[in-house]
């Protein structure tokens, strides 16, 4: 199945929504295989090391350190993973509002994690840039 690639057309459909959950972003150098009983959402190996994002319940239990607490925004639209700018377009419109914008796209969706206590604000700027551009949202 494939997924838009019309900028203008994800950008009407996108659908922003909010998860409740609360994650942040580790790393180790240790390999993946010791960490899935976390169940975490992403990994991600760089040079450096492997990059973790899991539950903030989760890292506080295991003692592990972290910076930022982030939630995530899921835009609801299946976009391509050859669609060219919305990820500009989305970190540009967070910019505006000076909140981050660490994007992991996935197969179907593009996933923004956003300050945790900016949340609220970065929905609103990305519902906001959906309805510029035509799209209804639903409450």
């Amino acid at each position: 199945m494939e997924g838009k690639k019309n900028l203008e057309e994800i950008l009407k459909n996108m659908s922003p929504t909010l998860g409740d959950q609360e994650y942040v972003f580790i790393t180790t150098r240790k390999p993946l295989d010791e960490f899935l009983n976390l169940n975490p959402l992403c990994s991600f190996v760089e040079e450096e090391g492997l990059t973790l994002i899991i539950n903030r319940t989760v890292a506080e239990a295991q003692g592990f350190e972290f910076d930022g607490v982030f939630k995530q925004i899921t835009l609801k639209v299946h976009s391509s993973l050859d669609a060219v700018g919305l990820t500009a377009m989305v970190a540009s419109k967070l910019k505006d509002q000076n909140i981050s914008a660490n994007v992991v796209a996935a197969y179907y969706h593009d996933h923004i994690f956003v300050q945790s206590y900016l949340a609220e604000q970065a929905l609103n700027c990305l519902k906001d840039l959906s309805r510029q551009r035509g799209g209804v949202q639903s409450n």
